[in-house]
C-alpha cells in the first residue's frame, strides 16, 4: 500500500499550558485545561444588579433603587441644612440677651410668633411641588419655627438644652439606622400612621386640658414623656415613607415631616427635663 505523498501526517500536540489568576485562590497556577477566568464588573454585584448601592426593600428594581437612593440624600440634605439654621437661629434667640430681653418684653410678639408656622405650612403644602416657592416657603417655615425653639430655650438652663440635643441626636439616629435595617428586611411601618395620628391627638386635648386645669410638673412630665415616645414612633414612621412612598418631587414635604419629628422631640425631652429637674 502506498501513501500519497501530497497528504501532510496530522501531528497531535497537547494544548500550551496557559496561567490564569483566580481571586483568593493565591499565586496564579499554570494549568493546560483552565476554568475561564473571573471577571468583577466595576459596576458592582451583577447578579445583585444595584450598582454597588444596598438594596433598600426586597423586589425593588435596579433603576428604582438608585432614583430612590438619590431622592433620600436630597431630602437629608435639606433637613440638614433646616437643622443648622434652627440651630443658629435659636442659639441667637436663647443666649444673646438682648433678643431674648426684648421677646420676654413683647408678649404679643411672642403668641404672634406662635402662629406664624402654622400659617406658612398651609400654603407650603399646597406650593410643596412648586419649585423655586417651595423652598422660599419652606425656609421661612423653619425660621419661624426656628423663633419658637429659641423662645422655649431661652426660659431654660443651658445644661437642660444640651442633655435634650445630645438625646434627640441619639434617638434619630438610632431610628433611623432600624428603619433602614428593617425596611431592608421587608418589614413595613405604615400601621403606625393611625396609632400615632390617635395618640396625638390625644395628647393635644391633654395639653388644651392642662392650660385650663393645670396638674404642675406631673402634667408636664406625662406630656413630654408621651409626646417623646409619639415623636420617637414618627420618626420611624415617616423614615419608612421617605424609603417607600414618596414621590420624587415631595421632597420638601418629606424634611418638612422629619424636621417637624425632630424638633417636637427635642421640644418634649426639653419639657421632660425642666419638669424633673
Amino acid at each position: 500500500m502506498q501513501t500519497d505523498p501530497t497528504r501532510r501526517p496530522v501531528v497531535m500536540t497537547p494544548p500550551t499550558a496557559q496561567t490564569y489568576v483566580y481571586p483568593g485562590v493565591g499565586p496564579s497556577v499554570p494549568t493546560a485545561f483552565p476554568y475561564p477566568p473571573v471577571y468583577k464588573s466595576p459596576y458592582g454585584d451583577v447578579e445583585a444588579g444595584f450598582g454597588g448601592q444596598p438594596q433598600l426593600y426586597p423586589y425593588i428594581a435596579a433603576d428604582e433603587n438608585a432614583l430612590r437612593w438619590a431622592f433620600i440624600r436630597k431630602v437629608y440634605i435639606i433637613l440638614s441644612m433646616q437643622l443648622i439654621l434652627t440651630a443658629i437661629v435659636a442659639g441667637v434667640v436663647a443666649f444673646y440677651h438682648p433678643v431674648s430681653d426684648f421677646l420676654v418684653r413683647t408678649p404679643g410678639l411672642v403668641i404672634g410668633m406662635s402662629f406664624l408656622p402654622f400659617i406658612v405650612l398651609c400654603p407650603l403644602y399646597c406650593y410643596r411641588q412648586s419649585f423655586p416657592l417651595n423652598l422660599f416657603l419652606l425656609s421661612l417655615f423653619t425660621v419661624s419655627l426656628s423663633l419658637i425653639v429659641g423662645m422655649s430655650c431661652a426660659f431654660t438652663q443651658g445644661k437642660i438644652i444640651w442633655e435634650a440635643a445630645l438625646l434627640t441626636t441619639a434617638v434619630v439616629v438610632s431610628l433611623t439606622l432600624y428603619t433602614f435595617w428593617a425596611t431592608r428586611r421587608g418589614y413595613d411601618f405604615s400601621f403606625l400612621g393611625p396609632i400615632l395620628f390617635a395618640s396625638l391627638m390625644i395628647l393635644i386635648i391633654f395639653i388644651i386640658i392642662q392650660v385650663f386645669f393645670p396638674l404642675g410638673k406631673l402634667s408636664s412630665t406625662i406630656i413630654g414623656g408621651v409626646g417623646a415616645l409619639i415623636f420617637s414612633g414618627y420618626i420611624i414612621y415617616d423614615t419608612d415613607n421617605l424609603i417607600k412612598r414618596y414621590t420624587y418631587d415631595e421632597y420638601v414635604w418629606a424634611s418638612v415631616s422629619l424636621y417637624l419629628d425632630i424638633i417636637n422631640l427635642f421640644l418634649s425631652l426639653l419639657t421632660l427635663f425642666r419638669a424633673t429637674e
